[in-house]
């Protein structure tokens, strides 16, 4: 077991020492974990394969499924990738941002990184610790989800310590990330979005003037055939515990919950509005995300009502569903793959999926 060192580091105005103590652990081929405005990342030097082949060893990921490659500036992602030139303007405007492009590759680009494909995904976080220990480090930044594959991703330094304390070699302690879901990612071959994030679909309109093409593996109901970017393929997100997506009308939940009968114990997560009212008519327990008119409130703290679902020892969880405008698009891309497509809109959904469970 390692002997992790955590650094509190503070998320508007990095101390510089502190900062350049996490960078050396990077150059040294060690891993960081380190907050970046949607998540937690798990990272180390892009160009170290063999440091790069231990964050897929220590989060269980699949060798197929790439990693993110963080940048501090165009000059360094041109680096490492070709950057289309009719796009250049528009990156140029909207980076650093939560959006993560799909390019060509380099040959510097370690092929474990990309995992083995011919393009890389890259981004530009736009968070002041993020880009400090990038440039500090002196080399792009290969980091996933800090997450063991397929559960929550770590929005704080908590629950990123929970997971890795003892596995890796630092963990930088900025507190909470800014949106709480990770970036988006696009393929400007196409203008497609992969994986919706806090950079909306609205907002990638506006940018590149035209809209871009959404299926549905971006909607989180199907899987990638292959995985050119994280988070198309594979199980995410889902805790132990099992977890269904109510997408019924909201005022009959309460009735569906009673027929269940108080043998059954679950947990509602959803708005602040749906667990009061659930509260109040069932007695249920309820983890409450935000009030349904902010919905980046919901989105800052889902993983974290996802994951506090394993520690309340009841037979399953119940979501709720929610707009899919803006970042609400992103959220339910989400809640699909936590629930692992398990939705629901009446008792008699519900139940076969219970006996399915062993209910």
């Amino acid at each position: 077991m390692k002997d992790t060192k955590v650094i509190k580091i503070d998320p508007i105005k990095p101390e510089e020492d502190r900062v350049r103590e996490a960078a050396k652990y990077i150059k040294d081929g060690k891993l960081v974990i380190f907050p970046t405005e949607t998540i937690y990342g798990i990272g180390a030097n892009a160009l170290d394969e063999n440091a790069c082949k231990e964050i897929f060893r220590i989060k269980g990921r699949p060798s197929e499924n790439p990693l993110i490659v963080h940048v501090s500036s165009l000059a360094m992602a041109q680096e490492i990738a070709e950057i289309p030139g009719e796009y250049m303007n528009v990156i140029k405007r909207i980076w650093p941002s939560p959006i993560t492009f799909i390019v060509k590759a380099k040959d510097k680009i370690p092929k474990r990184v990309v995992a083995g494909l011919e393009t890389v995904a890259i981004r530009m976080p736009a968070h002041p610790v993020a880009l400090e220990l990038i440039k500090k480090s002196g080399v792009p930044i290969a980091a996933p989800s800090a997450n063991p594959s397929g559960k929550p991703s770590a929005t704080n330094a908590t629950l990123a310590i929970k997971y890795f304390k003892g596995k890796v070699d630092c963990i930088i302690d900025s507190g909470s990330s800014f949106f709480g879901l990770e970036s988006t990612i696009l393929t400007l071959d196409k203008l497609k979005i992969l994986r919706p994030g806090p950079f909306t679909r609205e907002e990638i309109e506006i940018a590149f003037g035209q809209k871009p093409f959404v299926d549905d593996v971006a909607r989180g109901k199907a899987s990638a055939k292959k995985s050119i970017s994280p988070g198309t393929k594979f199980k995410h997100y889902a805790p132990d515990t099992p977890l269904f997506l109510y997408n019924g009308d909201a005022k009959k939940l309460a009735g569906i919950i009673d027929d269940l009968g108080a043998a059954t114990s679950l947990v509602f997560i959803g708005s602040k509005e749906s667990c009061k009212g659930l509260a109040k008519a069932t007695g249920c327990s309820t983890i409450e995300l935000g009030p349904k008119a902010n919905l980046y409130e919901i989105a800052r703290n889902l993983f974290n009502g996802i994951s506090l679902l394993d520690s309340m020892k009841v037979d399953f969880g119940i979501i709720e569903s929610f707009d899919e405008r803006g970042i609400g698009f992103a959220i339910m891309n989400r809640i699909r793959k936590a629930s692992s497509g398990k939705s629901f809109g009446n008792l008699g959904q519900l139940s076969k999926y219970l006996e399915k469970e062993g209910y």
